[in-house]
């Protein structure tokens, strides 16, 4: 079994921009919702704020919500912190980045939620399957990963 465990480098600026959630073991925030997209902007504070849009099933509309990811401590590794509610924080980790920053897979310690995020609404396949089988070997229950339904742009 692979560690589950945070990348160590992270550079920020270039994790910042828009996201398209493809894939996820959604939390109970999340249940349910389609169609996410989440932009992370990098504040003079040094901590993202956080707008996700998505979409409730059967319904076009689309909602968003704003919450804040706090760096790791010393800045540069995928260690971060989530707050959806003050002043609540749950560990946020960036378990998988791709090099050219593509595609990145959050994760938690406890293994409690899994989200596969792309620059893209799409992923190549072949990607695609080998993410799922690396968090698999961490300890994901990837069964329980259910699609964003993100349509082809």
């Amino acid at each position: 079994m692979e560690k589950n465990a945070p990348v160590t480098k992270l550079d920020l600026k270039k994790y910042s921009g828009t996201w398209y959630s493809l894939y996820s073991i959604p939390t109970i925030f999340d249940k349910g919702s389609r169609e996410t997209t989440t932009k992370y902007s990098l504040n003079k504070a040094g901590y993202y704020d956080v707008l996700t849009t998505y979409k409730k099933p059967g319904d076009e509309k689309v909602y968003s919500r704003n919450s804040k990811i706090f760096p790791s401590e010393n800045g540069d590794g995928g260690e971060l912190k989530a707050q959806f509610i003050w002043p609540i924080k749950v560990d946020y980790w960036i378990i998988e980045l791709a090099e050219d920053y593509s595609y990145v897979v959050v994760g938690h310690p406890d293994h409690k939620f899994l989200f596969i995020m792309s620059r893209n609404r799409t992923m190549p396949k072949k990607t695609h399957d080998e993410i799922i089988a690396r968090c698999k070997s961490k300890g994901y229950e990837v069964e329980k990963l259910t699609s964003q339904l993100h349509e082809k742009a």
